[in-house]
């Protein structure tokens, strides 16, 4: 009995381990941008690379389609069905709601039935073209962390170029092609990712895998983010060491995966056949239910949290830095250039943490030789002293009754001598007069 409960526990496990082997058991999250250390100092900041977690971008862009009146639906319209694309007698209606298809079910909660989707006008001006370009800006630059996944409800189309901008829009380049004839729509070989390498990871390809017309299963089209990781850290993205070290080395790669907005631009609609029918052109739309795009807020390694506010992201930097993408260091902490923070070594990296400034220190407030705080305080890091509880100012030369105008002759503290006080009133004053203490 015993034995036969093992094997079963046994077999579960098994099948467990199975099923998340190809995932990796450590990304190196990098979700802490410090933690508190003991050290002879005391308690002190150990500073580390930090980055927002990966999410669903797709809650926070915003769409644009071009041209603009291209939703179907204004005014309504008949279409064909996807499966039998001779049953003309769906409709789109903006007007009502049941029948309406707007641009945002492109990014609704699917697993409902029937899904929902945005639906193009059909091809009713044939021979012009039917084109639509899908625009999606966040304002923000982000990081792609999965494969961007877009499922069609009609037949994928026969041409298609997803395209990225680096500059919020102002200029655009090919992410990738898509058709069911590479060299006849794009004068291009037909390739997939399988077919690149270390060194050819960033060549922009067409393939052909994934633009079929009506077919069962056929909806999906991949730009395949975790295929081109895997180059560098294995086929189940476990050697994340060696990704990480590329990131950190080659901009052109670290580039490649950054994106502010993706352009989806839908050149020819499934067709099917080598001609165009007609006298059938309602079956010729383009619809698509879902969109994912998954990723994080590009905080160069500053920070942990990115915040949706007012309908922008923008990253919660840590590390002394400033900015949108955490790009520069703050107002007086400019004591050395700023950097990215790395991802190497692992875990933990390296924060590369703005310095104050020079001219924001100011001179040594205490030290050990000349400067010493006075009774029984403690000179910290050189620019103040930490004074006993009976004591205050800047070297602990005041009593705090004194400020308070509260001492008594029999209060058991003595104060320093006048001379004493009056040296240092005027240290004092010099120290003040060197700027801020950047404290």
């Amino acid at each position: 009995m015993y034995l036969s409960r093992f094997l079963s526990i046994h077999a579960l496990w098994v099948t467990v381990s199975s099923v998340m082997q190809p995932y990796p058991l450590v990304w190196g999250h990098y979700d802490v941008c410090k933690t508190q250390i003991y050290t002879e100092e005391g308690k002190v900041w150990d500073y580390m690379a930090c980055q927002p977690e990966s999410t669903d971008m797709t809650k926070y862009l915003k769409v644009k389609l071009d041209p603009p009146d291209i939703t179907c639906g204004d005014p309504p319209e008949t279409f064909c069905a996807m499966g039998n694309p001779y049953m003309c007698n769906n409709e789109c209606d903006a007007s009502t709601p049941e029948l309406a298809h707007p641009p945002e079910l492109m990014f609704d909660f699917e697993g409902r039935h029937p899904s929902t989707f945005w639906q193009s006008a059909t091809w009713k001006e044939y021979p012009k073209p039917l084109q639509v370009n899908i625009t999606l800006s966040w304002s923000k630059t982000i990081e792609l962390t999965d494969n961007i996944v877009i499922t069609f409800e009609s037949g994928r189309p026969d041409q298609m170029i997803l395209e990225k901008s680096l500059d919020y829009g102002r200029t655009w380049q090919p992410y990738q092609y898509y058709a069911t004839d590479c060299l006849d729509a794009f004068h291009m070989d037909p390739k997939s990712v399988k077919d690149l390498s270390q060194h050819t990871v960033l060549e922009i390809i067409c393939t052909e895998e994934y633009s079929t017309g009506y077919t069962t299963n056929s909806k999906i089209i991949h730009f395949e983010i975790k295929d081109r990781f895997a180059f560098f850290a294995g086929p189940w993205l476990r050697n994340m060491a060696s990704l990480y070290g590329q990131l950190d080395t080659t901009k052109k790669l670290r580039d490649f995966f950054t994106v502010t907005d993706l352009r989806i631009r839908l050149l020819r609609p499934a067709v099917g056949e080598i001609f165009v029918d007609e006298l059938h052109l309602a079956r010729y739309f383009y619809a698509i239910s879902d969109i994912k795009v998954h990723g994080r807020c590009k905080c160069n390694l500053h920070a942990t949290v990115c915040v949706y506010d007012n309908s922008k992201l923008t990253c919660e930097c840590e590390h002394n830095t400033t900015g949108p993408d955490c790009g520069k260091c703050k107002k007086n902490y400019q004591g050395r250039p700023w950097s990215p923070g790395s991802y190497l070594p692992i875990p933990k990296g390296t924060a590369n943490t703005c310095i104050p400034s020079i001219s924001s220190i100011g001179t040594n407030v205490c030290d050990n030789e000349l400067l010493h705080c006075q009774n029984g305080g403690t000179c910290h890091n050189n620019v103040r002293c930490l004074c006993p509880a009976a004591y205050t100012g800047i070297l602990c030369e005041k009593l705090r009754c004194e400020e308070a105008g509260s001492c008594s002759a029999d209060s058991g503290q003595g104060a320093p001598p006048r001379g004493s006080r009056a040296l240092l009133a005027l240290l004092a004053a010099l120290l003040g007069a060197a700027g801020p203490l950047g404290i």
